[in-house]
Formats: C-alpha cells, structure tokens, sequence
C-alpha cells in the first residue's frame, strides 16, 4: 500500500497521488481545499476561487 504524501522542493509544492481516476478525484476533494494555503505559505501567487464552488482553508491569523 503507498502512502499518499506532499512535499516542498525550492518553492514547488508536490503532491503524491494514486494512480486511479477515482481514487484521485476523493484524494484531491480532501486536500483541494488547503491548496491555496499551502502556496502562501511558500510565498507563490494569491490563489483566488469561486467560494460558493469551494470553500478554501485559510486560519486566521490574530
């Protein structure tokens, strides 16, 4: 069994995903979400979406 896992290189984020077409759309429907965050995180564009299509996780920060 493989273990899905996600990594930085430079400024890349890299996603390990299984090999079959339904099993990835489940994978990326858990994880699409942080996406975004994970980009600021390592300084890459402001990823903007649709709120109403995907609601993105982003902390608040105080």
């Amino acid at each position: 069994m493989i273990r899905l896992t996600a990594g930085i290189r430079n400024r890349t984020l890299i996603l390990n995903l299984p090999g079959k077409p339904k099993a990835i759309a489940e994978c990326l429907e858990a994880v699409f979400p942080a996406i975004p965050y994970c980009i600021d995180l390592i300084e890459g564009p402001f990823l903007e979406t649709y709120q109403d299509k995907m609601k993105v996780f982003r902390p608040v920060h105080s």
